[in-house]
């Protein structure tokens, strides 16, 4: 009889757009919404850099059902306070239009001290992610699963494609988030480490030489956190619906999940050069679910959709156990329907006006709520 899984717990993030209903441009909200949002919800909602971006976080899940409950909790709150403000509340990974320029910054020494050091590399960081933890069982088992996972992120990112647009371009991307993330320190994909050890030595080597002031620094795809049981998989756009963002959650703690399992097993899962997997990752955010990747092990560009199907494969006997199937099962309206980025596309094609994008974008916010 096979070994029962562990609790893979979830713990979700989401960075919301907060959009005048009126210009459809991005617009401060003076800290309004985050202040009366931290009366419900506690440490649950915060400020990001830019004023016109909310944040928000879930409480540890136990399984998806609750982390997709608490999502639609959370972007139903999120709404509500930013409609008595007179705004409204999208979910992409950049906004279609809006400059950089005319966004004001978060008046926090936090954010300060990044634009000190980043400067324009910082004011033009206006991106919108999703960040989706998955606790371990320790640090150490948590490092040999993200070394193993790297190898599927351009395959999560394919799915979660929702940026064309920035400042009134058309990029050609489908994601062009992480093209303006890039310009950061620490980001992309994950380095391979041998062990804990190593790793919390580099974690040490940066913060004693001043590089960093804290472990939180280091920006990865995907990384062992430095403060938690967890790992965090940090190279999703924005989603439109929470049924897209849920899909997408639910498909990474099934990879973890699949992972953990051939690891107890020792069976190996085949680790591949970072320089490779940039190759996907490139393919992923240039074309999102509509182009090829490769297939490290035939040497072959195969489509990506084809890839997804078999990553379905890849995860199956573990989907029903983690009780993820209805949510995993919206891969296939992905699949048929496109990706936000997708959508988006087509908007503009259909009407040549990315105000029409942003009406999208903010009604497709609340869908499922």
């Amino acid at each position: 009889m096979s070994k029962k899984l562990p609790i893979f717990t979830l713990g979700v993030e989401e960075e919301y757009q907060i959009i005048d209903p009126e210009t459809r441009d991005l617009r401060s909200h003076l800290s309004k919404i985050v202040d009366g949002a931290k009366i419900i919800l506690n440490e649950q909602v915060k400020a990001e850099m830019h004023q016109s971006v909310v944040e928000v976080g879930t409480n540890i899940c136990k399984n998806i059902k609750e982390a997709k409950d608490e999502i639609r909790f959370l972007r139903s709150k999120i709404v509500e306070l930013a409609h008595k403000q007179g705004l409204v509340v999208g979910g992409a990974g950049t906004h279609p239009f809006s400059r950089w320029q005319d966004q004001p910054i978060t008046d926090d020494p936090r954010y300060h001290h990044i634009v000190n050091e980043l400067q324009d590399a910082a004011r033009s960081n206006l991106i919108f992610g999703m960040h989706c933890h998955v606790g371990i069982e320790n640090r150490d088992i948590g490092l040999q699963l993200m070394n193993q996972a790297t190898y599927f992120l351009p395959h999560i990112f394919a799915l979660s494609t929702n940026s064309p647009f920035w400042e009134g371009r058309n990029t050609g991307y489908k994601s062009f988030r992480t093209k303006v993330f890039d310009k950061f320190p620490r980001t992309g994909l994950p380095e391979y480490f041998d062990s804990v050890q190593s790793y919390d030595n580099y974690l040490d080597t940066l913060v004693k030489t001043g590089c960093i002031d804290n472990p939180k620094k280091i920006w990865w795809d995907l990384r062992l956190h430095p403060f938690y049981d967890t790992i965090e998989f940090r190279i999703t756009d924005m989603s439109l619906t929470v049924d897209e963002a849920m899909c997408i959650v639910a498909i990474i703690q099934a990879i973890v999940a699949k992972l953990y399992k051939l690891t107890v097993s020792n069976t190996s899962f085949n680790i591949y050069r970072i320089a490779l997997i940039k190759e996907n990752k490139f393919r992923a955010a240039r074309y999102g679910i509509e182009g090829n990747m490769i297939d490290f092990g035939l040497k072959e560009e195969v489509e990506t959709k084809l890839l997804l199907h078999e990553l379905l494969d890849f995860i199956d006997d573990v989907v029903d156990e983690l009780g993820s199937r209805d949510e995993i099962n919206y891969i296939h309206t992905i699949l048929n329907e496109g990706t936000g980025a997708d959508k988006q596309l087509r908007v503009f094609e259909q009407t040549h006006d990315l105000s029409k994008v942003v009406d999208m974008i903010t009604s497709e916010f609340t869908r499922g709520l």
